[in-house]
């Protein structure tokens, strides 16, 4: 972040630098100043562009680091877990009982203490705040 903001100050700092560079020479008298305008704005836009795509360019980590210290501070079993990443995946509570051999309602008591656990009250909630803790990708 630092890099970034000394970055934009030297940018900034060069620009201002011609723009004084210019004010003392024969071109401001030739052009109007709508041009410098214009070129100013389009060092901008470019600049704005340049910045969106640095930034959307990074990337997650490769590997994903799960969290036991919050696992073990929190509680949460084996099966909570399976169960946690299948809600994380948009699998019903059925679809969930048949991929982990268990019953509907084991599943509905299990997402009962994941909620508990977490502190939360919806599945999107559970999911979000999981993946703040990096208990879940």
């Amino acid at each position: 972040m630092i890099r970034t903001i000394l970055l934009w100050a030297l940018v900034l700092a060069v620009g201002a630098f011609a723009l004084q560079w210019l004010e003392q020479q024969f071109l401001l008298r030739v052009f109007p100043w709508r041009i410098y305008a214009g070129l100013i704005g389009v060092a901008f836009a470019a600049g704005g562009v340049w910045v969106g795509w640095r930034l959307a360019a990074r990337g997650r980590p490769a590997t994903f680091q799960r969290n036991d210290a919050a696992l073990a501070a929190l509680g949460l079993t084996g099966q909570e877990v399976k169960v946690l990443e299948r809600l994380a995946a948009g699998r019903s509570n059925k679809e969930i009982a048949r991929d982990l051999g268990l019953s509907p309602n084991t599943v509905k008591s299990h997402v009962a203490n994941l909620y508990g656990k977490l502190e939360v009250g919806r599945r999107t909630q559970a999911i979000g705040k999981a993946r703040e803790l990096a208990l879940i990708p």
